[in-house]
């Protein structure tokens, strides 16, 4: 029977070493000990893996994947399949209310745009001049990203674990994707457990700070998010753990 070290596991289906620990710790992954106390994985763990790292994309939670893993395990696909047509029916409610709020915060955006490139006062600041918005939108402003879906079962960001479901050449492009946003940041901020980015206003901007967060939200979720639009920027603010110090510096420039 084959059987994995962590080191070999990691290298034949690209899951961090760390994300591998985290599976287990989760339940998601069984693994025995040698005894020397080396972690040893069975022969269907590449197979397994697959499974969660194919769940994960549909954005089901770590219980639910645990769910899924025991009916997996009866060996009967249409068991399988039939516990997650709910479970993605469910996935597709929450993204289109993602949607629907996303959408009124750019049409929110676009509306204080429109207001800014108009003439201004001759004199100083006043009620109506457009630089502070009353009005409300459709959707809620500020945009918060962290939890990416209401439950009791969702940590709050300190108490996840930190680590992180991508590996290889998506977590090298997710690094390359946030470089390449936060470089058109104006102002960069620290702030207690992270950092605040400041850019220009704009809902084309503003929907791929959003997007990029929340996909982030999806393999990361011991970082916390909140988008918010002030009279003359959109800002990012970005907490995560003490521990993830590294990670936060290394996407978004805060000091370790």
């Amino acid at each position: 029977m084959t059987t994995y070290r962590i080191s070999q596991l990691a290298e034949r289906s690209g899951v961090p070493a760390t994300t591998l620990r985290f599976y287990e710790d989760a339940g998601l992954l069984p693994a025995d000990r040698t005894p020397s106390g080396y972690r040893v994985y069975g022969e269907d763990a590449v197979e397994r893996l697959a499974f969660i790292s194919s769940a994960k994309l549909l954005g089901l939670a770590l219980e639910e994947i645990r769910e899924l893993l025991d009916v997996r395990e009866e060996g009967v696909c249409t068991s399988v399949r039939a516990r997650m047509l709910p479970l993605v029916a469910d996935r597709i409610t929450d993204t289109d209310g993602r949607i629907a709020e996303l959408r009124a915060f750019s049409a929110h955006l676009a509306g204080v745009h429109a207001d800014l490139s108009g003439p201004g006062p001759a004199g100083a600041c006043g009620p109506d001049c457009g630089c502070t918005t009353t009005a409300v939108a459709a959707g809620p402003v500020p945009v918060t990203l962290s939890p990416t879906r209401p439950s009791t079962a969702v940590k709050a960001w300190r108490d996840v674990p930190v680590a992180c479901t991508l590996g290889g050449a998506e977590l090298g492009e997710r690094t390359a994707q946030w470089q390449q946003l936060v470089g058109k940041a104006e102002e960069r901020e620290e702030i207690p457990d992270g950092v605040r980015l400041s850019f220009p206003s704009g809902a084309e901007l503003a929907g791929e700070v959003a997007a990029l967060a929340a996909a982030e939200q999806g393999c990361c979720a011991f970082f916390d998010f909140r988008l918010h639009l002030t009279p003359t920027a959109l800002q990012l603010e970005v907490r995560a753990p003490e521990s993830a110090a590294g990670m936060l510096a290394d996407l978004f420039g805060a000091s370790t």
